[in-house]
């Protein structure tokens, strides 16, 4: 849920993952799918879970594109999606 609530922990949503895998294919441009969930699943506690819908939420916002010959994501940017 996108939603928090009071019993929500800011570390464990949907929104925070989105943020660290955001960081982080800004700095590498692209990153293999293997690569970028195992990172997220060693900063958050249940990353594993919350990857998927971090990655769907990034991709409805026009930040990232899935490249399936090489299965990495890969960041477009903003401005990049007209």
């Amino acid at each position: 849920m996108l939603r928090p609530t009071k019993h929500s922990h800011p570390d464990r949503t949907v929104i925070n993952v989105s943020l660290l895998l955001l960081k982080r294919l800004k700095k590498d441009r692209i990153g293999e799918y293997d690569t970028l969930r195992k990172h997220v699943k060693k900063l958050v506690i249940g990353g594993d879970i919350l990857f998927l819908p971090a990655l769907n939420f990034l991709y409805l916002l026009g930040l990232i594109e899935y490249r399936q010959k090489t299965d990495a994501i890969e960041y477009i940017g903003p401005n990049e999606t007209v």
